[in-house]
């Protein structure tokens, strides 16, 4: 393990597929969904489709929001002592400040909701990160400098979206993202809450995150410019170098693709342009498959859908990469290292 090593050692999971983290699992395991019809017609007449998350009350709007988040994060620090939750920086992943249909005031009120829900405080140093898909790779980051700058214990990082707001899927709609009758190439509207617990490694069967990178992509989705992968392909080398790896350890990769072909081209040339190593067969996990586009939760996501591969015993193998990226064009890179008990002592 890196030196900065940080475990992730216990994750909460809401979705369209399951209302915990075990039921979620596995059910993007088995490639299982949920679709169902929303209240909204797209622009051809048909329902919109998507992926929401059953609840028994048709909670809306922030309210929403926060039950989702408060279920993950419930789950995930059901066996911390209620007293410790005080102790607790909580670092909350919400839809970046551009995107269409954006609640009003979210980072200042999703996080004070959260707490009256919760019934609880969290610590002085928890903040909201509004960057959308990428937002967990940079909580990452400042978990890191808590655990091992400012001897934090444990850090919680969390997040909760909806894509399944009218002013939402309308932009997206005008935009041609959106998966309808007549458009084959987009995503499936989704909403999520997702939360981990990461803290110092322990030393038995850890899954840590061991190296993270970023890099602006200046031809990202709405910049009309020719795609490289420039921006990801960076980020994937910043990570492993932060890692301390080489490309050819790494076992398969898992990533926030969502069904546009735009991000499955700009992910496949990224790859190709660090990827050195002669290969039979190289696996994708892309758990959006199965419960649409989450926004901002799939980050926590990915490494709560890791967490429970790595427990059941599943994973292709020990060395992961991650890699998320936004419509704004920031890519983010992480490199997760798994061991089991007799490779930790």
């Amino acid at each position: 393990m890196t030196h900065r090593s940080i475990a992730i050692l216990s994750s909460g999971l809401v979705t369209s597929v399951g209302l915990s983290a075990p039921a979620s699992c596995a059910a993007i395991r088995a490639k299982l969904s949920n679709p169902t019809e929303t209240r909204f017609i797209d622009s051809g007449g048909n329902w919109i489709m998507s992926q929401q998350v059953p609840f028994e009350k048709p909670w809306r709007g922030l309210s929403r929001l926060v039950k989702m988040a408060a279920s993950a994060i419930g789950e995930c620090l059901s066996d911390t002592e209620r007293s410790a939750w005080k102790n607790l920086p909580l670092l909350l992943c919400v839809a970046e400040k551009g995107r269409p249909g954006r609640f009003a005031d979210l980072d200042d009120d999703l996080l004070k909701k959260l707490e009256l829900e919760l019934n609880t405080k969290f610590e002085r140093r928890s903040s909201v990160y509004p960057q959308g898909r990428v937002g967990a790779a940079l909580a990452l980051e400042r978990a890191r400098k808590l655990i091992y700058d400012e001897g934090v214990e444990h850090v919680i990082i969390a997040a909760a979206d909806s894509l399944i707001q009218w002013r939402t899927l309308s932009a997206y709609d005008r935009a041609e993202r959106i998966l309808t009758e007549g458009n084959s190439d987009g995503f499936m509207p989704g909403e999520a809450g997702s939360a981990i617990l990461v803290g110092r490694p322990r030393g038995e069967g850890d899954l840590c995150c061991i190296g993270i990178g970023f890099a602006m992509e200046h031809a990202h989705i709405d910049s009309h410019t020719p795609m490289k992968g420039e921006g990801l392909a960076l980020a994937i080398n910043e990570s492993l170098r932060d890692a301390e790896r080489n490309e050819r350890e790494l076992a398969f990769k898992i990533c926030d693709l969502s069904g546009e072909q735009f991000y499955f081209k700009e992910a496949s040339i990224a790859f190709s342009r660090i990827d050195r190593t002669i290969r039979t067969h190289f696996d994708v996990w892309h758990p959006a498959e199965s419960i649409g586009e989450t926004g901002a939760a799939i980050g926590p996501l990915l490494l709560v859908v890791l967490l429970a591969a790595h427990r059941k015993q599943y994973l292709k193998g020990r060395c992961i990469l991650a890699h998320l990226g936004s419509d704004e064009g920031l890519r983010a890179s992480i490199v997760i290292q798994a061991t089991d008990r007799m490779e930790a002592h």
